[in-house]
């Protein structure tokens, strides 16, 4: 997928914006020399952005607007280093609206839904963006934002919400508690989507089947516009980006160069029309790839689902091991729970790594601790600690679930 003229015209538009308020990235162009592009080789060659650029333009250097123009902050949900601002015009509002509106459609979802947000409101780009795109849409938003699921149920039973959003920890949560409680006749969702965090098949079938809904995964982050800048329209379709306001790339993230569609990379993007606060080739390490050809009579690229970040590879014992590793590992057995989590320690010279997983009391919990060490072994080359949990002892989350804790630097 290559860019194409419009798009070449865009970029070439916030190029003179970025170079005109000379923040960070206008400056890297100034010193390359670089006032425009005229072709996809040229714009291969723009330098990259990235998260700490963001960071050290703390706290409106990203602004290439006046302050007058800018009418919200957001800033992204990490609670690592300084955080990053980002400064957005009325048509910024406005056109995250219209994706978000964009996105409900996509998933079949009408002025006739009663939309039930759980994602937080705030700083954060979710629950805003979730009622903004109901709103256009025209749909009743109920907004309880995350936390309190003895509300939450109530709400979803007593106004009968027909579509959920939550992240997919969230989502697990209501699903256990509503089987719990044996309210599950009482509750009218059809559709949820489900965004925030990457998450795997066998979670997606607990909550697909526990509440017999259709989900959808939503895709977005608060330096671009926040959620809502792609979605899927059905399980199989991947997901549609929408390429009038943003443009998409997969790189290798070791060479930083374009891949072949198909082949998985590291997600990078450039805001097309964004005024408060425009990016180009905003590395995301969110690990994807473009599906080649299209879908049915629909324009729009789609890329893949999440399947992890290039940079949240732990080394342990002098390997390089992914977390999605070893959630497919444990995906092989149906006796688990899809919950886990993986706690690395620096125990008497040497690193330690503990995988804790669930399962009901039907198996031998010792049994099933041997078998998956040494699945994990077959698949990583070393045998970790494993520890069988009852069923629902593991943490569930109301924002995002943290699977993997490093104490090894606590």
């Amino acid at each position: 997928m290559k860019i194409n003229d419009t798009q070449i015209k865009q970029v070439n538009n916030q190029i003179r914006r970025l170079i005109d308020a000379d923040n960070f990235y206008g400056r890297k162009l100034r010193e390359a020399g670089i006032t425009g592009i005229e072709n996809a080789d040229d714009f291969e060659n723009l330098p990259f952005s990235q998260k700490q650029d963001l960071r050290d333009a703390y706290p409106l250097g990203l602004m290439t607007t006046p302050e007058e123009e800018i009418v919200r902050i957001h800033s992204s949900s990490g609670t690592t280093g300084t955080p990053v601002i980002i400064p957005y015009t009325a048509k910024d509002v406005d056109d995250w609206g219209i994706m978000f509106k964009r996105c409900y459609e996509f998933a079949g979802i009408t002025n006739k839904d009663r939309i039930q947000i759980t994602p937080g409101y705030g700083l954060w780009t979710a629950g805003i963006g979730f009622q903004y795109g109901a709103e256009k849409l025209g749909a009743m938003v109920i907004p309880m934002g995350p936390g309190n699921t003895e509300k939450q149920l109530q709400m979803m039973t007593d106004l009968k919400s027909t579509v959920i959003c939550a992240t997919s920890s969230y989502a697990l949560l209501l699903t256990e508690e509503i089987e719990k409680r044996g309210i599950k006749d009482q509750v009218c969702l059809r559709k949820g989507v489900i965004g925030s965090e990457r998450w795997g098949d066998k979670m997606r079938a607990r909550i697909h089947d526990g509440l017999g809904i259709e989900l959808y995964d939503i895709y977005g982050l608060t330096e671009i516009y926040g959620p809502g800048i792609g979605i899927n329209s059905t399980e199989d379709s991947g997901m549609f980006i929408w390429d009038d306001y943003i443009y998409l790339e997969i790189i290798d993230p070791v060479t930083g160069k374009n891949v072949p569609d198909g082949q998985l990379g590291e997600i990078v993007i450039t805001t097309l029309v964004k005024e408060g606060a425009p990016l180009i080739r905003y590395r995301t390490h969110d690990i994807s790839r473009i599906i080649p050809g299209k879908y049915g009579d629909i324009d729009f690229p789609r890329i893949d689902v999440i399947t992890g970040r290039s940079d949240d590879m732990m080394k342990i014992k002098g390997v390089n091991v992914f977390p999605k590793q070893i959630e497919e590992v444990l995906a092989t057995f149906p006796e688990l729970s899809s919950e886990y989590q993986i706690r690395i320690s620096h125990l008497e010279g040497r690193d330690t790594m503990r995988i804790y997983v669930e399962t009901d009391g039907t198996v031998n919990f010792l049994d099933m601790a041997d078998k998956v060490a040494a699945a994990v072994k077959s698949r990583i080359g070393f045998t970790p600690l494993v520890k069988v949990v009852e069923l629902g002892v593991l943490p569930r989350s109301e924002k995002k679930s943290k699977r993997v804790i490093d104490e090894r630097y606590d």
